[in-house]
């Protein structure tokens, strides 16, 4: 489990850096650069965090990249927990 320890926490640091790639999507319109090098960026911007974000789920595990998943899903956001989901929580 030692080994695995760093791989975990590797994978989580992955998919944490992940967000902030994908919210400067939002931001690249507001540059004052030339639109076909908006397009460029966006795409690259979108297609690296892709990769960081599954590549940290492959890192994390398929039982932790569910429960992940399914946290940052918008629609289980205010929903009544049961007793078991408390449980079921992220470390």
């Amino acid at each position: 489990m030692k080994n695995t320890n760093w791989k975990v926490k590797l994978g989580i640091i992955l998919m944490i850096v992940s967000i902030p790639l994908f919210l400067a999507v939002f931001l690249i319109p507001f540059l004052s650069i030339d639109g076909k090098l908006k397009i460029t960026l966006t795409t690259i911007l979108l297609i690296v965090a892709e990769v960081i974000f599954w590549g940290g789920g492959l890192l994390v595990g398929k039982e932790l990249f569910t429960k992940y998943k399914a946290h940052m899903n918008p629609k289980n956001w205010f929903k009544k927990k049961s007793p078991t989901d408390e449980q079921k929580e992220l470390p």
